[in-house]
């Protein structure tokens, strides 16, 4: 009789079932199989919280096919993923299939290989009841949250509202930041640079000191006597230091690493990051070879490597790059507090496997995807890059000027990869539906400023460097390289250069900044944060402008109702330390019951207290410049099952709707009317005339004017901010700003998004 084995999709069942061959069935459950009642609370608070589970619409006849393929088999092994969500899932379908608890019928592993999968059936455990508690402690935290709050919200706020207690925390670390955006005020300071020449070669010098203190200017007329100082004095060299610097790469990715860079470099959100990820996971077909796995597990929040990964990653490196590529001794890098240590990062199960000998068979996010997890692998296990740098001290009668250069001489890990710098290039990313601005393309010859990583480390370097992050001056200085200098040597000044600037609000977050904070504070886990930034816009709370979150006014007025009546539902430290208990239930330290009760008492307290005292709260409506073409009134913003949509304020009076067109301020080509952003049936963004469907004109990029050459649509195309006409015929382009330039050859979209609505 075959060995049956269960997993959670087809995709892994397939690849899977190549890997272990005859004697061996394996079958998808697609997913959960159980789960607490849409319908119903589910949870019985006066028997210790004891959960009602019930068979998922539509899983009835999965759940039916699995029993009779366990009656058939040997022998069942539950492999489904190494999280909780996949122990509890293990769980589930060992009670429905009347699996003794105790059996060793649990394998798992963390890469879907030969070696993976041989090693796990080699090894069974029982179901580890520690995990599946710990998921229970956070399903029915999050069904108490939700379906007692909710309903609270329904009554006072407006219909059809929901609360959760992750993602409220989420959407007050938003609105907090909007705050402090909006209470903003710039200040005005001064920094004054000067050219210098030693007679053969001009470089910079910034003014740091004046009389030993640091140099403070905050106005024009402060800034006047420096200047005219500065003119009536020498110049002379009084100190050069020359010093070897290093800059280490950065660990493999985990989860929250991986979708900050994604977001950055290929404009991914975090939902399509992990979609494409659990791809490249489960396996995917390369020809003759049949599915394969590209990468190991990518939920994790650990950065530890296999060494036989780092051996075979050594080995590739030494040979095509050479030995000297190769650092001493195996980078070994620090987890988190907390982290599963047991777990991988995400890395290529063969880094053998190159992106480019994969290319033919994968869609082009999986490429661009694996791509971006095989280089930043293979760099985390390169040597350092090595710069040599040079910082000279200039005295100017009371002033004291620093010049710096910093070139590279030896790459390192940078020939492969190097990190996006976080908000630079953060602020050019596409859209999630679209390709993005990001730098896709990666590797020798590609490199980047030098600088702060960007995105959040989850290890400060090798254990044992003391290598500290680079100053913002050592940033501009990278690629500087300084003329000859001793001490002493008298200096030419050729130019005194102030500038003002003006003190900058912080930025709204992006997915990548949000994810980044989220998992710094101790808010949700590897799994999680992709739902939680869905969640939030799904409900209207927040908007993407410049993909970027901006709390709606329904967001904000939801965050004050929670910060004044539940103020441990939205508090920070108490979230971080309900995933710290739920980490304990796990250990061992802590039973899931006792957790849960500790949460609701308080809880329980404050939504009978808001019951009492909460007045109904009105939220206005969002009313536009158009009027309803039946009575005349202004149109208000609402939002339905699809989105959304304008309305008519004489609802129900009147009933006229009409959809919500945002336009992009350019006229079509063909009728005149405006051009406005739409979404295809996949939902990706693209631009269309207005009036359709009399004129069905689209184009796929964000339209920026009209051509002054043949009339047609002229676009945004790349990150150099390049307007290019859509006619491919026409070949003219322009920057968004500058001279006008001519085209060598600019090719247009074969595609075409197509009339949509």
């Amino acid at each position: 009789m075959p060995k049956l084995v269960i997993v959670e999709s087809p995709a892994k069942a397939k690849t899977i079932g190549k890997v272990l061959g005859r004697g061996f069935r394996v079958k998808a459950s697609l997913g959960h199989v159980r789960d607490l009642p849409k319908s119903q609370f589910g949870v019985d608070v006066a028997r210790g919280f004891e959960p009602k589970y019930i068979t998922i619409r539509g899983k009835g006849p999965i759940l039916e096919e699995l029993r009779e393929a366990a009656r058939e088999a040997d022998r069942v092994y539950l492999a489904t993923d190494p999280d909780r969500e996949g122990e509890a899932i293990s769980w589930h379908l060992a009670q429905v299939l009347g699996l003794p608890l105790d059996e060793p019928s649990r394998i798992e592993f963390h890469e879907i290989t030969p070696r993976a999968v041989k090693a796990a059936l080699a090894h069974p455990r029982p179901v580890d009841m520690r995990r599946v508690d710990a998921q229970q402690a956070r399903r029915i935290l999050d069904r108490l949250v939700g379906y007692e709050l909710s309903p609270l919200l329904w009554e006072k706020v407006k219909p059809g509202l929901s609360a959760g207690r992750v993602q409220s925390v989420a959407l007050r670390l938003i609105v907090d930041r909007e705050r402090e955006i909006e209470a903003f005020q710039p200040e005005e300071y001064w920094t004054i640079s000067v050219e210098l020449s030693e007679g053969t070669k001009s470089f910079p010098a910034e003014v740091v000191k004046r009389e030993g203190k640091k140099l403070s200017l905050h106005t024009e007329e402060e800034v006047k006597p420096v200047v005219a100082e500065l003119q009536g004095v020498s110049y002379r060299v009084a100190r050069v230091e020359q010093r070897e610097r290093l800059r280490y790469p950065a660990p493999p990715f985990t989860t929250s690493t991986l979708q900050q860079e994604a977001s950055r470099r290929l404009g991914f959100s975090a939902r399509r990051t992990m979609d494409v990820a659990q791809q490249l996971y489960e396996g995917l077909s390369l020809g003759e070879l049949g599915p394969v796995g590209l990468i190991t597990y990518m939920r994790t929040d650990s950065v530890r490597i296999a060494p036989e990964a780092q051996a075979e990653a050594a080995e590739y490196v030494k040979e095509k790059m050479g030995s000297e590529y190769v650092p001493v001794k195996p980078p070994q890098y620090r987890n988190r507090p907390g982290a599963q240590a047991a777990h991988e990062a995400i890395r290529p199960t063969s880094v053998r496997r190159t992106p480019e000998a994969v290319k033919p068979y994968l869609k082009r996010d999986q490429y661009r995807l694996y791509r971006l997890i095989w280089e930043r692998f293979l760099a985390s296990q390169m040597s350092p890059a090595v710069y040599d740098q040079v910082t000279a001290e200039i005295v100017a009668g009371p002033y004291t000027l620093r010049a710096s250069g910093m070139v590279m001489k030896f790459p390192g890990f940078t020939a492969v990869y190097t990190q996006a710098r976080g908000e630079s290039l953060e602020e050019g990313g596409g859209d999630e539906g679209g390709e993005g601005n990001g730098r896709a393309e990666l590797g020798p010859g590609g490199l980047e400023p030098l600088g702060s990583d960007g995105g959040d480390r989850d290890a400060e370097g090798a254990d044992g460097s003391t290598e500290r992050p680079l100053a913002p001056d050592e940033l501009a200085a990278e690629g500087r390289r300084l003329p000859p200098l001793v001490e002493n040597q008298e200096l030419t000044l050729l130019k005194i250069n102030p500038e003002q600037h003006f003190t900058q609000p912080p930025p709204r977050y992006s997915e990548a900044t949000l994810i980044k904070a989220l998992e710094e504070k101790g808010i949700g886990r590897p799994s999680t944060y992709a739902p939680i930034l869905e969640t939030i816009r799904q409900r209207d709370y927040v908007e993407l402008v410049e993909r970027r979150f901006r709390p709606t006014r329904l967001g904000i007025i939801v965050v004050d109702l929670l910060k004044e009546y539940f103020p441990n539902v939205v508090d920070i430290g108490f979230t971080a330390q309900m995933e710290s208990e739920l980490d304990r239930i796990e250990e061992g330290q802590e039973d899931w019951r006792t957790v849960v009760e500790r949460f609701y008492e308080p809880f329980s307290r404050e939504l009978t207290q808001a019951r009492a005292k909460l007045q109904a709260v009105q939220v206005p409506e969002e009313v536009t410049d158009a009027r309803c073409q039946v009575c005349g009134r202004p149109m208000v913003v609402r939002r339905g099952r699809f989105g959304k949509f304008l309305a008519c304020s004489g609802y129900p009076e009147c009933r006229y709707t009409q959809p919500l067109r945002k336009e992009v301020g350019v006229t079509c080509p063909r009728c005149g009317r405006p051009l406005v952003e739409r979404r295809s049936r996949k939902g990706r963004v693209f631009y269309g005339c207005s009036g359709y469907p009399e004129c069905d004109f689209t184009v796929w990029d964000r339209p920026v004017r009209l051509c002054p050459r043949c009339g047609q649509v002229m676009v945004r195309r790349g990150r150099q901010a390049v307007a290019v006409c859509s006619n491919r015929d026409c070949g003219y382009h322009e920057p968004l700003t500058g001279r006008p330039e001519e085209a060598v050859s600019v090719a247009g979209r074969q595609e075409s998004p197509g009339p949509q609505t």
